[in-house]
């Protein structure tokens, strides 16, 4: 009970961390005059992404215990926060739109933006999985690459972004609620109190997990692949439907794509590097569906520059496929 009661804790340390990041970085994005392409792409999703990204960081830099399940909870969490946002994030985003204005019209959206960070992850993504079959020099520079190649996609976002800022006012800022135009210093220091409350919450998470996983029989890659990414992609979830349901579309697209270019550059390195980075069966499936799906919303938008809310739909049927894959693993067991 204790260990489940920490589990609920810690989730709840993460979120609240991430929403105190998230209303930051929004005014950090305002303060720097950046377009929404950035500010949804770049500050929203690093931002939200957080949560899940300090997962397997804990895991990796502070398991001294037990492994073999460390790799696994890390690597589960890697692996399984692109799945969900290419699945579940996006599933929810068309159907938050059909909700909310009861038709099945095009998104008001600038495809290019998401275009552009769809196809940046389909070919980082799949070079991290590339590297599961390499040697241990290749891998190493797999790992290199992609932290070279976000680099390059964060300069190349923010100079196509900047001086574009839409003139809209974010939410107040939680640290200056009644201040119209919130000082630099406050905007950094809620941005940096809430960073604490994401790592101490991801902390206590990666404890919480190894001891429901052995007190229950269940593996740990399995529990951290779907119980870690469902939990922790609430923020992008979140942030997404608010900014739907305000006809925001970029803004909302924009944080669920930004976050999973992200997923796919800056955390896989640190599995192939600290890890031996030899993906199973469940592994790969997951890997696999989640390039899949991000297909369908890329191949729409390259060739007809629009997308209709139904077609997003289609990206939950990605991760119904993965839950029977995980069962049929389990009951083989």
């Amino acid at each position: 009970m204790r260990d489940y009661a920490l589990l609920i804790l810690s989730l709840g340390t993460i979120l609240v961390g991430a929403a105190g990041f998230t209303n930051g970085v929004e005014w950090l994005g305002k303060k720097l005059k950046l377009g929404d392409g950035a500010v949804g792409s770049i500050l929203a999703a690093v931002g939200t992404a957080l949560p899940e990204t300090m997962v397997p960081i804990i895991a990796f830099l502070g398991g001294s215990h037990n492994g073999e399940m460390t790799s696994e909870i890390g690597i589960g969490a890697i692996l399984g926060a692109p799945l969900m946002l290419s699945t579940l994030a996006f599933f929810i985003s068309g159907l938050a739109v059909l909700v909310f204005r009861r038709e099945n019209r095009p998104l008001n959206l600038d495809s290019r933006v998401v275009v552009h960070d769809l196809g940046f992850f389909v070919v980082v993504y799949g070079l991290a999985v590339m590297a599961s079959f390499l040697p241990a020099l290749p891998k190493r520079l797999c790992a290199l690459a992609l932290l070279v190649s976000y680099v390059w996609y964060v300069l190349r976002t923010v100079r196509a972004s900047k001086g574009q800022d839409s003139g809209e006012i974010p939410p107040p800022l939680y640290l200056a609620a009644g201040a119209r135009d919130p000082a630099l210093g406050r905007v950094l220091t809620q941005v940096a109190l809430a960073l604490l409350l994401i790592i101490g919450g991801a902390h206590g998470f990666v404890q919480a997990v190894k001891a429901v996983a052995l007190a229950q029989g269940v593996p740990a890659f399995v529990l951290s692949l779907i119980i870690t990414p469902i939990a922790t992609e609430l923020p992008e979830k979140f942030n997404s439907v608010v900014w739907l349901r305000q006809g925001k579309d970029t803004l909302a697209l924009g944080n669920i794509s930004g976050a999973m270019v992200f997923q796919s550059s800056v955390i896989p390195p640190l599995g192939i590097l600290l890890t031996p980075w030899h993906l199973e069966y469940l592994a790969l499936w997951s890997a696999l569906l989640a390039l899949l799906a991000a297909l369908v919303p890329y191949s729409v938008l390259k060739r007809y520059g629009l997308i209709r809310p139904s077609t997003l739909l289609l990206s939950g049927g990605f991760y119904l496929v993965f839950i029977l894959a995980v069962l049929k693993v389990s009951t083989a067991a």
